[in-house]
């Protein structure tokens, strides 16, 4: 039995918020989710309209995603998350801003890929049976 296969197009997406509605648009369309990392990671999990048994993701564009949801896209997020986070989490926020700025630590692109491998083959959730095609 084949996976379905769903089509994220890096070139309709600039910002992790244009991301967001990508997917809305494309896994989950007419479904109501928190919109943030920690919800992309649930919608892989299922239970959102997904398919049981796991599902490709064919990430179209995706070198255009590297560069776009790089380290300006990773400094522009990390500043709204700095302004409104808990003051629990400023010292880490602000230590991955400082990275960020020098052009060092993951961005954006390289967050969503951890997350979909989480879901894959060798991922800590690989029961989920996520697959990533980058194209």
């Amino acid at each position: 039995m084949s996976k379905v296969i769903y089509e994220l197009d890096g070139a309709r997406f600039s910002t992790l918020e244009e991301f967001n509605n990508e997917v809305s648009r494309v896994l989950i369309p007419g479904v109501s989710w928190g919109r943030n990392l920690n919800a992309f990671n649930d919608i892989l999990r299922g239970g959102f309209g997904t398919p049981e048994g796991g599902f490709v993701i064919r990430w179209l564009n995706s070198a255009v995603s590297r560069e776009r949801l790089g380290y300006p896209e990773t400094v522009r997020h990390l500043e709204q998350l700095l302004r409104r986070c808990h003051p629990s989490s400023r010292a880490g926020f602000a230590a991955d801003l400082e990275l960020a700025k020098q052009g060092r630590g993951e961005s954006i692109f390289e967050w969503l890929l951890a997350i979909i491998a989480v879901h894959g083959r060798g991922g800590a959730e690989e029961r989920d049976g996520v697959e990533l095609i980058l194209e």
